[in-house]
């Protein structure tokens, strides 16, 4: 996807054509919420095949390999299709690796706090068909739109076991002081101090729930900032790369190079071009 936000709604005619000729399982380079209002989705996710009825929620991380079927159901289908690359809500994007790795997709009560969430859907519809959509006002209503589902899904999920609790507490704990800490150089020993725990322990949960180290999260953290402040800020690449923690420019550019394919400057000319 070369947007940095893009959102869609799938209906009775794109779910039969979407059918009759299905995608392979497959990854991408972006987030994806779907908000299904009517008809049914089967999802390939993590090796299973699931077929939930509407209404129903169902986010898929970037990199996940997945497939999609929107169904219909008594002749309907319409779903609210949202897909956004991770740098354009850099402030929850770790919260939602960790509170959907295993929960992707969710089966909702057809009341109230469904209908706001179709509402904001709506609303974010309706902004990006202006001729100038403001993007901030997008984010923070994508935003909200976590936060009332992440609601919802704490009342109806099933606790998880025992350990798979701990797991995710401490992965949480580990987000939140990544958070606070991300722009400073620090390395793993840090976290895993602050966590009373070994590096090796916390190495593992992160392997085991984001199938990333915890300097891979470290750093992909880092990055996503900084593809923010890019994206949305004037500060020259050298402040950008202080700001999170590189001392020294070439460094910075080398790292952004190597995780994205692109250095710093081509990454905000881009960003320029798909924002003009």
């Amino acid at each position: 996807m070369n947007q940095l936000f893009k959102i869609f709604k799938v209906d009775e005619a794109e779910a039969t054509k979407i059918g009759a000729s299905p995608d392979e399982p497959h990854q991408h380079d972006y987030e994806e919420l779907i908000i299904g209002i009517e008809g049914q989705l089967e999802h390939f996710i993590d090796f299973k095949n699931t077929l939930l009825e509407t209404p129903l929620i169902s986010f898929v991380t970037k990199g996940k390999v997945h497939r999609v079927i929107p169904k219909l159901s008594n002749g309907k289908c319409n779903m609210w299709v949202l897909r956004f690359k991770s740098e354009f809500i850099p402030e929850i994007i770790f919260q939602l690796y960790a509170n959907y790795h295993n929960h992707a997709m969710l089966k909702l009560p057809n009341d109230n706090c469904f209908s706001r969430l179709t509402t904001i859907c709506e609303i974010i519809n309706g902004e990006m068909k202006q001729e100038n959509p403001d993007l901030s006002v997008v984010r923070h209503l994508l935003s909200a739109l976590f936060i009332m589902i992440e609601s919802e899904r704490n009342k109806i999920t099933p606790s998880d076991t025992e350990l798979s609790t701990t797991q995710n507490t401490t992965l949480q704990n580990f987000l939140k002081i990544l958070e606070e800490n991300y722009h400073r150089p620090l390395g793993v020993d840090f976290y895993a101090e602050k966590l009373f725990m070994s590096t090796r322990n916390l190495n593992l949960i992160c392997k085991n729930i984001l199938q990333q180290t915890v300097t891979e999260i470290i750093e992909t953290r880092k990055l996503t900032e900084a593809k923010n402040q890019l994206t949305h800020s004037d500060k020259n690449i050298s402040e950008i790369g202080f700001d999170l923690g590189f001392n020294e420019k070439a460094y910075f550019t080398n790292v952004f190079k190597k995780r994205t394919g692109q250095t710093p400057s081509e990454f905000r000319d881009e960003m320029k071009m798909l924002l003009s």
